[in-house]
């Protein structure tokens, strides 16, 4: 067994072992393995030992002084041979017509001039409620609870209202809780802050609290500002269910941000979106922190229609097309149901194109047919939430889900 090797079964064996890391740096240097070398320096650097790291940087000083040096008379020894060269007497020199013609180049210069993009390129398209096929239920709401303390924030000032907050949509999967959030930031002109678990989560002890905190952080330096939390039972999933405490740092310190003695939410407008608000932990709702619970149903007559218009909108239809009889097929179809439908008759008839070679047009019995093939993802929503409206609605958090499905005979 080599040095090398068995350097590195000390430090597999310790990964601690700072004085190990620091000779196995030397030496993978000296065998000119630079990458490696590096890591090993960097994790005997770990530990935040001053002595360790005032050695590894006189090491690496020498060392790449050292390169430095045998660079600088490579250079002057190249320079001494190109001077060498030039000076040829003129009988050397090559016959003028023996030497070949040169063609000469001409340089197209492309429309980037620099190596910077432009960020209006990456700016998502500005999403308001005119973009959103009916909801007006919801729209009218978020608009009282919302957009006008943004919009006329000394009414609200007067009377001692508070503009911002917290607002959780919850409802079933494809039905337009992400892309009424959207609409929303649209319509007030606020900054908007999309907040991934991904962005937040981290494996080092602490860090992903201090991630969330300059996320808040970061939207109060800019406020009038939308916080958006997409599935926000992933962060905030209910403690009592928990099976560990892993996640319970985290859920105390979304918790303080939202509400505490030292931070507030005023111009500061917080959305939630959840499927499974059953699984969001009960701290979450209580007024100061998601003040209002919303319901965002299953599209109505009406918005289906709308969604059926919007996404048939580019399409090659044939003039038999009924906007009212799909929307009536339709019922509890999802927002994506309907896409989904218009994707399977899509495909459908470009099946049939490729099959006979003969191109047509997407006609009614084409969609009728896709409906057919299809159910609403939202039925077995419905039917979860109508156990939790039966056995643990006591807080009458589920009364507007309660009212629907009354409403529908569900």
């Amino acid at each position: 067994m080599d040095r090398i090797e068995l350097l590195q079964s000390m430090v597999e064996k310790d990964k601690s072992n700072i004085q190990a890391w620091y000779m196995l740096g030397e030496e993978l240097l000296q065998q000119e393995n630079l990458r490696e070398a590096l890591y090993a320096f960097s994790m005997a650097l770990a530990e935040n030992d001053y002595t360790m790291e005032q050695n590894v940087i006189a090491y690496l000083s020498k060392v790449f002084s050292s390169l430095e040096g045998q660079s600088r008379n490579t250079d002057e020894e190249n320079a001494y041979n190109l001077a060498s060269v030039r000076h040829v007497e003129d009988d050397d020199q090559p016959n003028p017509d023996e030497v070949e013609k040169t063609v000469e180049l001409t340089v197209i210069h492309g429309k980037k001039t620099d190596n910077i993009s432009s960020l209006k390129q990456y700016q998502p398209k500005t999403v308001t409620f005119q973009d959103v096929g009916g909801l007006d239920s919801l729209k009218k709401t978020i608009n009282m609870k919302i957009i006008k303390p943004f919009m006329d924030p000394g009414l609200f000032t007067k009377f001692r209202k508070k503009t911002g907050g917290g607002i959780l949509l919850f409802g079933p999967p494809g039905c337009g809780k992400t892309f009424i959030a959207k609409a929303t930031a649209g319509e007030i002109g606020a900054n908007f802050f999309p907040v991934h678990i991904s962005d937040i989560l981290d494996p080092f002890f602490g860090q992903s609290e201090r991630n969330l905190h300059d996320v808040f952080k970061t939207a109060r330096a800019n406020r009038p500002s939308v916080l958006f939390f997409d599935e926000v039972d992933t962060l905030g999933y209910s403690r009592s269910k928990a099976n560990s405490d892993i996640m319970r740092p985290l859920i105390d310190s979304m918790l303080t941000e939202m509400e505490s003695i030292d931070t507030g939410t005023d111009n500061l407008l917080i959305i939630g979106a959840t499927n499974m608000p059953w699984d969001v932990d009960s701290a979450f709702k209580r007024p100061g922190r998601f003040d209002k619970l919303v319901f965002v149903p299953p599209p109505d007559m009406e918005a289906r229609q709308t969604i059926f218009q919007l996404k048939l909108k580019e399409k090659p239809l044939s003039s038999d097309i009924s906007l009212e009889i799909l929307a009536t097929k339709t019922e509890y179809y999802s927002g994506a149901d309907i896409e989904n439908v218009i994707e399977l008759a899509t495909e459908n008839v470009l099946t049939e194109i490729m099959e006979t070679n003969q191109e047509r047009l997407i006609g009614m019995e084409d969609l009728l047919y896709a409906i057919e093939e299809t159910i609403p993802s939202t039925l077995e929503w419905l039917q979860t939430i109508k156990n939790y409206i039966k056995y643990s609605n006591q807080t009458g958090l589920y009364k507007e889900v309660a009212k629907y499905i009354n409403k529908v005979l569900l």
